[in-house]
């Protein structure tokens, strides 16, 4: 892979997860620069991180949620002349190894973002709990309804972005805890080439996860919201490719 890449890796209070995260992103990916954003965690996720060898630790002076920190790392990747970004959690769920099954459907210039979904294939690998798998099929039948594409796999933060996704989510990433699923929305009115690959997931390497099974349900209502109000505007006016 010849072009200028970056994983984009958003964090809050990771510190026990990200040695490990990173040590495998060394291992699988290691002509990628690897960008912390550390969303102003408690813990020592910063220091942690800068003594796992990452160059580039993103602190942000306040916790903007996952839609900031996220949005953080896109600027910094296209301000700094990336043209490839991979969006990849710091809990250690996610697998390095399938960074290149992400990043095939670009470099062939059959996709402008590819999702890692959970859903797309059939296996007996790790499984969210079922209120998150509820969550999921909503996603799945508004926002295939919406975009007149199969999603099966909204929330899945394991991404890839080739120059053009990069630069149009630099500047109009969804601001919300939660913005997977109005990302897609987003991407699909405007035209972009949206394709999923199937990734399985790891169980959280430790630390305990922010959403409970009553934040679930607050998620799915505020998140279908803000589906619907981005479905209600028009395209964004974009330069030709």
């Amino acid at each position: 892979m010849s072009a200028k890449a970056a994983v984009l890796v958003p964090c809050f209070n990771e510190e026990v997860n990200i040695p490990s995260v990173v040590a495998t992103l060394k291992k699988h990916v290691p002509e990628m620069d690897i960008i912390i954003i550390n969303d102003c965690s408690t813990d020592h996720t910063a220091a942690v991180a800068a003594a796992a060898g990452v160059k580039t630790v993103l602190d942000l002076p306040c916790n903007l949620g996952i839609g900031g920190a996220v949005q953080t790392g896109l600027k910094y990747a296209h301000r700094n002349g990336y043209e490839l970004a991979i969006k990849f959690d710091g809990d250690g769920q996610h697998k390095a190894e399938n960074i290149a099954k992400l990043l095939a459907p670009i470099e062939a210039n059959e996709a402008d973002v590819v999702i890692g979904s959970r859903f797309c294939a059939k296996h007996d690998g790790f499984k969210s709990t079922f209120f998150r798998r509820l969550g999921i099929r909503l996603f799945f039948l508004v926002n295939s309804a919406l975009i007149r594409q199969m999603i099966t796999d909204n929330t899945s933060g394991f991404r890839a972005y080739n120059r053009r996704a990069l630069s149009f989510l630099a500047k109009r990433y969804p601001s919300f805890d939660y913005p997977e699923p109005e990302e897609v929305i987003l991407l699909g009115k405007n035209q972009f080439r949206i394709k999923e690959v199937f990734t399985e997931m790891n169980p959280r390497l430790g630390g305990v996860s922010s959403i409970s099974p009553m934040k679930s349900v607050y998620y799915m209502i505020k998140v279908m919201f803000a589906i619907c109000m981005v479905a209600m505007r028009p395209p964004v006016k974009q330069e030709k490719r």
